[in-house]
């Protein structure tokens, strides 16, 4: 096996493992300027605003090491060559007296050890578990999102070279491919994170990768009401909504949290029933027995052989579901899924992207118009309202939170329009001295149509949960 395929494998166990621990958080320097962040943040980043620049000697340096350990290490293990790497940059030095001019000796062995086990300089921001996405928008441009805020960090790549080879290194081994021919790619990490990247001549400032990730352990119900998702009240109803088989679709913006709150609805349902899950990226972390998850595939290098989300939603009607989670909606599968619903799948989960439930029931609409039929308004409409029991809009804040903001009832067709009710709606009370926003879901004071279903099925929830506690 060569060097590169070795260095490809290392870094997939490197990230999965958690091997490295100790990376500090000072990793990421924050604007000062960023005042909603907390004061020890602002702390570290001044504290690295000393750091520093690194010199031409430092990155001749590097790159001498890098055709060195090709050269002369190629036929040797990756963890032989890391626990040898101070004498190698000793022999290298002895050869190139000229090179003196390197300001941190920790943060050289520190990146080679990260090209060669992990993700080169995005391998900390990886291994850090505060940071839940990273952007790299070319060589010298690496965003993470950290409690909700992007930051401009101090990591940087040598050229485009050096991120296509990271790129590279992140691709490989997933069974993808990302060139000219092919500028762009969707795929997962070993450990479920979700990888986006778009390439030159698509993208203009350089090779461009966005990684989304996601935790070791998936968030629970209580983790949700402890983020202040939602309140106790709402999960107890959202779980009765599940355990009663209502049709639930969870829309919201990019980033708002979907797929997060779709994870937590799905583990309410029962440990009996056949779970089909349907996604372009497996994100989904179900832990009941009997669950199968599907996953699209993209065209080959020929343009053929794919297998689109509509595909699999055909495909599962077939495999004797008694739940189907759909990861996301955004085309003609959503006839398909409409269809599934209308006949016989009760309980089916899906997500989409909108700013809000009547702009979700716009959104489906265009969707199954996109499936190829002709088909009149009114009849897409009875397909929706047949469909559909519950909207759940999830929404991104201004302070960075992520908040359920709208539990909607969709309670049938009158003429040619929806009804829609909300059921609990995010009241804002105001900022606290942080600039966090201060508000909760509240009930509307309405109680669902479906209730009595509910109360059918041996689910019973008190009727004081849809009247708005009054605070003394």
């Amino acid at each position: 096996m060569s060097l590169l395929a070795r260095i490809q494998s290392k870094s997939h166990e490197h990230i999965t493992d958690q091997m490295i621990t100790e990376v500090p958080i000072e990793e990421v320097v924050v604007p000062k300027e960023e005042t909603i962040l907390s004061d020890n943040t602002i702390s570290s980043a001044a504290e690295k605003d000393n750091t520093p620049e690194l010199t031409n000697d430092y990155f001749e340096l590097k790159n001498l090491i890098f055709k060195y350990i090709i050269k002369e290490r190629n036929d040797e293990d990756i963890d032989e060559i890391v626990a040898d790497l101070d004498s190698i940059i000793s022999e290298i030095l002895n050869d190139n007296e000229g090179l003196t001019n390197i300001n941190d000796w920790n943060i050289l062995k520190e990146e080679i050890k990260n090209d060669l086990t992990g993700y080169g300089p995005i391998n900390p921001l990886l291994l850090d578990e505060s940071v839940t996405e990273v952007m790299v928008n070319g060589p010298k441009h690496v965003y993470a999102e950290r409690n909700g805020k992007l930051v401009l960090t101090n990591i940087k790549f040598r050229d485009n070279e050096h991120v296509m080879a990271v790129l590279e290194k992140i691709v490989a081994p997933l069974g993808r491919r990302i060139d000219e021919s092919s500028p762009m790619v969707d795929a997962r990490l070993m450990d479920g994170s979700r990888v986006n990247a778009i390439i030159p001549p698509l993208a203009l400032n350089g090779p461009t990768i966005t990684i989304r990730k996601f935790s070791k352990d998936p968030f629970t119900i209580r983790d949700l009401i402890g983020f202040g998702t939602l309140t106790e009240e709402m999960a107890n109803f959202t779980k009765a909504c599940v355990e009663a088989k209502l049709n639930i679709f969870v829309s919201g913006g990019t980033g708002s949290g979907k797929t997060t709150t779709l994870n937590v609805l799905s583990s309410f349902i029962s440990n009996k029933d056949r779970i089909v899950t349907i996604e372009d990226a497996a994100e989904l972390q179900l832990g009941q027995e009997h669950v199968v998850s599907l996953e699209t595939r993209p065209p080959n290098i020929e343009g053929k052989g794919m297998i689109s989300i509509r595909d699999l939603v055909r495909n599962s009607l077939r495999m004797r579901p008694d739940r189907i989670v759909i990861g996301e909606v955004r085309g003609g599968e959503a006839l398909d899924m409409l269809q599934a619903m209308n006949t016989g799948h009760d309980g089916s989960l899906a997500t989409g992207h909108s700013n809000s439930p009547r702009d979700m029931v716009a959104r489906l609409e265009t969707m199954v118009l996109m499936a190829g039929m002709e088909l009149p308004v009114k009849a897409i409409r009875e397909q929706i309202a047949g469909a559909l029991d519950v909207i759940i809009q999830q929404s991104r804040l201004k302070d960075g939170t992520r908040r359920i903001t709208n539990i909607t009832e969709v309670q049938g067709l009158e003429g040619d329009i929806i009804v829609l009710q909300d059921i609990f709606t995010f009241k804002q009370f105001g900022l606290d001295e942080n600039g966090k926003i201060l508000g909760k879901l509240v009930p509307t004071g309405i109680r669902p149509k479906f209730y009595e279903r509910m109360e059918n099925e041996g689910i019973h929830l008190p009727t004081s949960i849809f009247t708005e506690k009054v605070e003394n």
